[in-house]
């Protein structure tokens, strides 16, 4: 690596410590003040540090703008994968990947069970809302609002006798699913699967996407 464009770098991690004054600078770095003073003005220039009006350096907001747009971009399916895959190797049961968009919630990676019994999700399928579990972690993620106005205006099958029946029986279970950080399908809304989900959290905390494995029920019990 070039040694100027290392010295730079190097400069991010010591103002992520705090604002630090030129002098300081030329110390971390090893370096005369006038070969700091020339880095932290290319630095400044592109928006990635910001001199203070007591000379002093701090990050710059240029850099938090690019950190946004790159966790932004981050693909959750792409980086979800492996994980899927080595969650699968050690349960052998079917793992799903999903999200919430547009008031659907999707499957966006599925890997199947070594067993002879395959689910029916397939990816770019909408998931059961009311009853799957990835469905409950991704809308109990939702702002008090906004759950209370998702929950209204879903209609409530019936998938089997123990699928979710109406709105306020939603509202009290996604309360339970928010508190306790992970859901459960027992049966809800295929008999014989049992489901548990985990959140996916972005870098705010918010649930990005959830995972879950399924089972049929005469091999995984609910309990």
């Amino acid at each position: 690596m070039s040694q100027t464009v290392d010295r730079a770098l190097s400069i991010l991690p010591l103002l992520a410590e705090g604002p630090a004054d030129l002098g300081q600078v030329a110390d971390r770095l090893g370096v005369h003040k006038s070969t700091a003073l020339r880095l932290l003005r290319t630095l400044n220039e592109h928006g990635l540090v910001y001199r203070q009006s007591d000379q002093r350096y701090r990050l710059g907001a240029r850099l938090f703008a690019l950190a946004q747009e790159a966790v932004e971009n981050l693909d959750v399916r792409e980086i979800a994968h492996p994980h899927l895959v080595r969650l699968n190797e050690s349960c052998g049961h079917t793992v799903h990947l999903a999200v919430y968009e547009e008031n659907e919630v999707l499957y966006i990676d599925k890997v199947e069970s070594r067993y002879p019994v395959r689910m029916y999700s397939r990816i770019g399928k909408p998931v059961a809302i009311t009853v799957a579990a990835v469905a409950k972690l991704l809308l109990a993620d939702l702002p008090e609002a906004e759950r209370r106005a998702v929950a209204d205006r879903l209609d409530y099958p019936m998938y089997t006798a123990r699928s979710t029946p109406n709105a306020p029986a939603f509202l009290k279970e996604l309360a339970t699913v928010r508190e306790q950080g992970w859901a459960t399908d027992l049966g809800g809304h295929e008999e014989s699967i049992n489901c548990v989900a985990a959140p996916v959290r972005g870098a705010d905390g918010r649930v990005a996407a959830a995972m879950s494995v399924s089972a049929p029920n005469v091999v995984v019990t609910a309990e």
